[in-house]
């Protein structure tokens, strides 16, 4: 008993709701968006023109009407047109009844004046559910039913629907005909349709998702991969930073004539918290190489640029450099971001606007440096690249790592360029970075 209980409050909570159900719009093609909405409502129009004569009932033309202005409301309340079509088959079964040819299938099919010749002793009395167009709309309900419900929803509506038609046969004997049957195969073929369609509308659903996940972890890991990258070169810089530290705070004791026992005590401690900053680093490069070969080349700096821009020209690029200002060291962290910032910048040229010209700017300002790399418009379109790149996340990183700042973005022209500004002050550098 108490099973039958929870099944009953399942059904009640499953099937007694007026909650709002829009029939979604399709995804593509964006300008027929609205595409199944206007079907539903010509199949709708088509199914309600029952036709009148003599031989009809009066009642038939007015529920096909309703049911098919039901067909319609389903599009967005489901549940609840549902329950409506199943009180228009009650009441059509029985006062709706029509005489009809045993070959002729749905009433709307039949001119004015031939429905009005039709005589009621040689044809077959069918009630309006029974009906070509009461049958058609029925299904139609259902079907939008099963496209926005759970299967299990589905299912109780279809067994209501199977029990509602037998109760009719059975207890309105005048209603009863062999399109009975036919008709719950009908409406049990417009239900599994409508949850296949369901089921692969929710399964690309999920799939797109899915697809969105992947992306952006894709995104995720292509940024601390080139973290990683950042880190591991900028190494060598910071490491060398701390041994001078620490070789400083050493030899400083003997620069002083007669160095206090204080100070030879706090120069101590200098170098000793810089050998231990060196072997904590050494240990963070060991887990950032972990899975990678050692890179022991050295990193370069803007003095190389001019192999870079050799290699450039080398590969048959336009290559224009202009630099303002008066060039002068900078700091490691600040050339090696430098260079790999116009590096994945001339790379990134090449690989998007093969052919175009492209221009490089270093411009040398007080406390900055501005570099600028653009070019003109592709020859040709190029196909954009599958998956996401290493190239302006990684420059963004090395820009923002300097307390710097990275512009990129389409050109009037119909080009693309790069923007770059980084502080070269120490208190700004990767020097005091924490």
């Amino acid at each position: 008993m108490g099973r039958l209980r929870r099944a009953l409050g399942t059904v009640r909570a499953d099937l007694f709701t007026t909650r709002a159900d829009p029939l979604p719009r399709m995804a593509r093609p964006r300008g027929l968006s609205r595409l199944p909405h206007v079907l539903v409502i010509l199949y709708a129009l088509v199914m309600g023109l029952f036709p009148r004569g003599e031989s009809i009932d009066p009642t038939v033309p007015l529920l096909a009407m309703v049911h098919a202005a039901i067909l319609v409301v389903a599009m967005s309340r489901p549940l609840p047109a549902w329950w409506a079509s199943i009180a228009v088959m009650v009441v059509g079964a029985r006062t709706g009844l029509t005489y009809l040819p045993w070959t002729e299938s749905f009433p709307w099919m039949i001119p004015a004046h031939e429905a009005a010749a039709v005589r009621p002793m040689d044809h077959l009395a069918v009630a309006y559910p029974w009906t070509g167009s009461g049958i058609a709309l029925q299904a139609g309900v259902l079907f939008l039913l099963a496209l926005r419900v759970r299967p299990r929803v589905a299912a109780e509506a279809l067994t209501i629907t199977t029990l509602t038609v037998a109760l009719c046969v059975v207890f309105l004997p005048l209603s009863s005909s062999t399109a009975g049957p036919a008709a719950l195969v009908v409406d049990a073929a417009a239900v599994v349709a409508g949850a296949g369609v369901r089921a692969l509308r929710t399964t690309r659903s999920r799939l797109e998702a899915q697809e969105e996940l992947t992306a952006e972890e894709r995104a995720r890991r292509t940024l601390l991969e080139e973290r990683s990258r950042i880190a591991r070169e900028l190494h060598d810089v910071v490491a060398h930073h701390m041994s001078v530290i620490s070789i400083q705070a050493q030899v400083a004791p003997h620069l002083v004539a007669d160095p206090s026992d204080e100070l030879k005590e706090n120069l101590a401690g200098i170098r000793q918290n810089a050998v231990e900053a060196l072997t904590e680093l050494r240990r963070v490069l060991g887990v950032l190489r972990a899975q990678d070969t050692p890179e022991d080349a050295p990193q370069p700096t803007l003095d190389r640029l001019g192999e870079l821009f050799a290699n450039v020209r080398g590969a048959g690029v336009d290559l224009t450099t202009e630099t303002t200002g008066t060039p002068r060291p900078l700091s490691p962290g600040v050339e090696l971001s430098a260079y790999r910032i116009v590096q994945e910048a001339l790379s990134n040229a090449m690989r998007h606007a093969p052919g175009a010209a492209v221009t490089v700017r270093l411009a040398y300002r007080p406390g900055a440096l501005a570099l600028r790399i653009a070019n003109a418009v592709p020859g040709a379109r190029v196909p954009s690249s599958p998956g996401a790149g290493h190239g302006l996340p990684g420059m963004r990183e090395r820009a923002a790592m300097l307390g710097g700042d990275l512009v990129a973005g389409p050109t009037p022209d119909g080009g693309y360029e790069v923007a770059v500004y980084l502080p070269t002050c120490s208190e700004k550098g990767i020097e005091t970075v924490p």
